[in-house]
């Protein structure tokens, strides 16, 4: 399943990666990054990729930007309702896939419960099972041996953007943490690259929500909150996050 892509591409993706992620970027995994790019026109600049603990994983919207592609004919959803507990939100769905032109589709199954979901999704574990089953029927359609990203469970130590400062140590009054959990600036990163949203608005929105001039100022708490509600309205309506961080992009006043 090999796709036409241009050196040109190739070489902005290799850029970015260093620039992402670097100091963590080795000579294996960009050679990884090039096969991936070429056999499955996966783009980092896309968000189709992340590389995580020294692993490359494809996201949601890589795998589904993928299928369009490939012109994917359908994608069927079903609840497993044996499997399946409200009380104590484990939720487990089937997913098929169905390839254009082939007979019969890929199935996957997908689970998800407070044990295996990261705090930044806890209570949307019904969206995270039903994600992780598409993804799995479609990393079974079309052949990709990565793991995807929504697949994993609690992630103890995301990369960091260069763009990004680091946080203060565990006994300064940051965003830290000395108990052996992610960073608060982490987890926000990761957020930011999972669903692809800009990172400045981001920061505005959190300002604003934590009742702040800037986010550095807001307390760890406020920060934990910010989080937890960003991912939960990510996973529920993109389009709508994005309209309300598009209200703190700074206006342009036209002199006369």
């Amino acid at each position: 399943m090999k796709q036409k892509v241009t050196t040109k591409s190739i070489r902005t993706d290799l850029l970015l990666a260093n620039k992402l992620w670097r100091g963590q970027l080795s000579r294996v995994q960009a050679k990884i990054l090039k096969s991936l790019c070429c056999d499955y026109n996966f783009s980092v600049a896309g968000g189709d990729l992340l590389l995580l603990e020294g692993r490359w994983y494809v996201t949601h919207s890589g795998l589904m930007r993928l299928s369009r592609r490939n012109k994917c004919s359908g994608i069927y959803v079903q609840l497993v309702p044996k499997f399946c507990n409200v009380s104590s939100s484990r939720w487990v769905f089937k997913a098929t896939v169905h390839k254009s032109g082939a007979r019969g589709g890929f199935v996957g199954f997908g689970d998800a419960d407070p044990s295996n979901v990261s705090p930044l999704v806890r209570g949307a574990e019904m969206r995270v099972a039903e994600t992780r089953a598409v993804n799995r029927a479609l990393r079974k359609a079309y052949g990709i041996g990565l793991c995807s990203v929504e697949e994993l469970g609690y992630i103890s130590s995301p990369p960091q953007p260069a763009t990004w400062k680091r946080d203060a140590s565990p006994k300064s009054n940051g965003h830290g943490s000395g108990n052996g959990q992610p960073r608060l600036r982490d987890r926000l990163c990761l957020l930011i690259r999972q669903h692809q949203l800009d990172p400045s608005l981001v920061k505005r929105y959190a300002a604003d929500f934590c009742g702040t001039q800037e986010l550095r100022e807001a307390g760890r708490d406020l920060v934990e909150s910010f989080i937890s509600h960003l991912a939960e309205w990510a996973v529920r309506d993109r389009a709508e996050l994005l309209c309300k961080l598009n209200s703190f992009a700074p206006s342009q006043e036209v002199h006369p």
